[in-house]
C-alpha cells in the first residue's frame, strides 16, 4: 500500500500536456532583406473596447527572431515607438493592420523609416483564450494534515497572426498564421500535480521561425 501511494504523483511528473501547432502563410509579394536593414515586431494596443495583442508574445516573437536572425537587425518595439513619436503611441497607433499604408505613405514617417533603417514592419494580431473547462478540485487543511484530491482539466488556444508590410514599398508582403491548441489538467492525490500546456509558446515558435523563411524569402 505504501508503494502504490508514492508511484503514482512520481508516474504523473513524467506525463508531459500535448500541444498541436498548425502554420500557415499567404504570400503575396516577394521578399529579401540587406545587411544592415531591420525588421520591427508590433502587436495591437488597446484603444477603448479593441483587444490588445499580449506584450508577452510580441516580446516572445522579438526575441525569438532576434536570435536566428542573421545579416539584418530587430528592433525592440519600445525603441521603434520612441523613435517615430507620436505616430505608434496607444492613442495614435492603427487599430490593425489595414491602417498602415496610409501611415507609411506620410513624408515624415516615410523619412524617419528609411532613417532608421526599418525595411519591414509585423504586425501581430491575436490572443490566447481558454475555450473548455470541465472537472472540480478540492483542497482541505487540518493540524498536521493537509491534501487536494480531484482532476482538472482546460484546454487552451493560441491564435495569431503577422501581417508582413514591406516599408520601402508601402504594400503588404503576406501574412502568417499560427494556432496552437493543447489541454492541460491538474491532478490531486493529497500533492496536486499541474500538467500545463505551453500554447502560447508553441504558437510563438512557430510563428517566429516561419517569419524568419519569409523574410528572407527561403519558403
Amino acid at each position: 500500500m505504501y508503494f502504490r501511494i508514492i508511484a503514482l504523483p512520481l508516474y504523473l511528473l513524467t506525463l508531459v500536456a500535448c500541444v498541436s501547432t498548425n502554420v500557415e502563410q499567404v504570400r503575396q509579394a516577394s521578399t529579401g532583406i540587406s545587411l544592415g536593414e531591420s525588421v520591427v515586431v508590433m502587436g495591437r494596443k488597446n484603444r477603448s473596447s479593441v483587444s490588445e495583442t499580449e506584450e508577452a508574445f510580441v516580446a516572445c516573437v522579438n526575441n525569438k527572431l532576434s536570435r536566428s536572425s542573421t545579416g539584418y537587425g530587430v528592433v525592440p518595439q519600445k525603441e521603434f515607438t520612441d523613435a517615430l513619436f507620436p505616430w505608434f503611441e496607444p492613442r495614435t497607433a492603427p487599430l490593425d493592420s489595414a491602417e498602415l499604408p496610409k501611415m507609411l505613405t506620410e513624408p515624415l514617417i516615410a523619412a524617419r523609416l528609411r532613417e532608421i533603417g526599418v525595411h519591414y514592419i509585423v504586425w501581430i494580431q491575436g490572443s490566447t483564450d481558454r475555450v473548455d473547462q470541465a472537472g472540480a478540485m478540492s483542497c482541505v487543511a487540518t493540524i498536521g494534515a493537509a491534501g487536494c484530491f480531484g482532476f482538472l482539466t482546460w484546454e487552451n488556444d493560441a491564435t495569431y497572426e503577422a501581417s508582413i508590410w514591406d516599408v520601402q514599398t508601402g504594400t503588404s508582403a503576406g501574412n502568417i498564421s499560427s494556432d496552437a491548441n493543447g489541454t492541460s489538467f491538474v491532478t490531486g492525490v493529497v500533492v496536486p500535480i499541474p500538467i500545463i500546456a505551453r500554447v502560447q509558446s508553441a504558437a510563438c515558435t512557430g510563428l517566429s521561425n516561419q517569419l524568419n523563411s519569409f523574410i528572407r524569402d527561403e519558403t
